[in-house]
């Protein structure tokens, strides 16, 4: 009788949380500590750099495509693999470059806020990794407009680092020419969609650009170009000092590593914090934010990633894991992690309305779904506030929300629509109330305790 192989033992289950404190990618998170160039190398920051550069352009992308890491701005598209997008060399003497995106204007985030003034320079160094591995010839720091004080830290942290021979020519002694330009926009919540970013940079309208061509192939000057945000670029030197496989150690799987989570509203102690993916929501509340406001029976609805994702009820939210998958499978999104709580007090049709409100006011106007669609859902919204229709208009409205969604050059008509869906999909009895105690139809069915 032949000997019976044993069979394997099963995968160790996924890390998801608490992190403990070694584990944290952001040790400044808070500003306990300057900023300062000297500071950031106590904590770890420009150790062996060029060591780093050393592995080589290939070997950094694939120890990135490895380690997991998607997308921190809210798509979630893998980093590596965008990274790999770039072209390994010029046929016609056109630079490459990388452009970071810090037009943080999603309502809810402001994590990208901390990284710029309390730890710009893992960002710097970032940059200076993911340039050389996409082999670009300098990179481009877009900072929203309203962050003054952050655009004067970073500025200087960026002459810190030149004048410390870090970047600019021969950039930490590793042979490579890298510069690093910061770049203040205007105001224009647009401007985050990565084209009309580089419309803004050269000067242009930030409207978004039709594509094809990518940016890859034809983006900032007509040069191969990568956009990324600034928490994905801080990160890759840590991955590649601490391995691919600690990364991608956190997490469940296709949703590796740490996450900055902004979490604000109706809870005891709103917070930006540093968190595995895949941390249960009751769990990543409680730990760092010491519960609900009111306790867990009075949380209404999470707005889980930012203002651009469709609420998620309470009772679905408990223990929903917080990565991307986990918030998709409910009907939502990870986005970028800016966790909108919302307890019994919110009038969340009112809540609603003032997000529809932002995304008219935020279209660029260049297609005409958005430019009039946000317009005449916004109008309705408002008199859904106040009862002051009827309830037909509630599927008027939705399938209002599907003719913007999907049939515009960027994603802000997407935006616009989802909050409005998530309403519907969730508190129609609310919307219905209101209209019944105005005088109109009788709602289809009794709203919810």
């Amino acid at each position: 009788m032949a000997d019976e192989t044993p069979a394997a033992p099963p995968p160790p289950p996924p890390f998801v949380g608490p992190l403990e404190d070694k584990d944290r990618i952001f040790t400044n998170v808070y500003g306990y500590q300057p900023w300062t160039l000297a500071a950031a190398q106590k904590r770890g920051d420009w150790d062996k750099t060029k060591d780093l550069l050393a592995l080589g352009q290939d070997k950094i992308i694939d120890e990135i495509k490895a380690s997991g890491l998607r997308g921190r701005g809210g798509a979630g598209f893998p980093t590596g693999m965008k990274w790999s997008f770039m072209p390994k060399e010029s046929r016609d003497g056109r630079p490459s470059f990388l452009v970071i995106n810090a037009d943080e204007s999603e309502p809810g985030s402001c994590k990208d806020r901390e990284i710029l003034r309390h730890d710009p320079h893992k960002l710097i160094e970032g940059a200076l990794v993911a340039g050389f591995a996409m082999r670009a010839r300098a990179a481009y720091i877009y900072v929203r407009g309203e962050y003054i004080l952050e655009a004067r830290v970073l500025e200087a942290a960026v002459k810190e680092a030149y004048e410390a021979g870090l970047i600019g020519k021969n950039a930490c002694k590793s042979g490579y020419d890298f510069d690093v330009f910061v770049h203040r926009g205007a105001g224009a919540y647009i401007c985050g969609e990565e084209t009309a970013m580089i419309e803004s940079l050269e000067g242009k309208k930030g409207q978004p650009r039709l594509k094809p061509p990518f940016p890859a192939g034809a983006g900032l000057y007509g040069c191969p170009t990568t956009v990324n945000n600034v928490e994905s670029i801080a990160v890759a030197p840590t991955i590649l000092r601490r391995s691919a496989a600690w990364f991608a150690g956190f997490g469940r799987e296709n949703n590796r590593g740490t996450k900055l989570f902004q979490i604000s509203g109706h809870v005891n102690r709103p917070c930006v914090v540093e968190e595995s993916m895949s941390i249960p929501f009751r769990e990543l509340i409680e730990r760092h934010c010491g519960g609900i406001r009111g306790g867990w029976d009075n949380l209404l609805a999470v707005i889980p990633g930012g203002s651009s994702v469709p609420l998620v009820p309470a009772a679905e939210m408990m223990d929903a894991p917080m990565d991307f998958d986990g918030l998709r499978a409910l009907g939502s999104g990870l986005g970028t992690a800016a966790v909108i709580v919302m307890d019994k007090s919110t009038d969340i049709v009112r809540a609603i309305a003032r997000l529809s409100y932002f995304y008219k006011h935020e279209s660029c106007g260049q297609c005409t779904p958005c430019r009039e669609g946000t317009g005449w859902m916004w109008r309705v919204m408002e008199r859904l506030v106040t009862g002051e229709a009827a309830v037909e208009e509630i599927d008027t409205l939705f399938q209002l929300t599907k003719q913007v969604e999907g049939h515009t050059i960027c994603a802000l008509g997407d935006a616009a629509a989802w909050p409005i869906q998530g309403l519907i999909r969730h508190f129609r009895p609310e919307i219905e109330r209101r209209i019944a105690a105005r005088g109109g139809a009788a709602p289809i069915m009794e709203a919810a305790e």
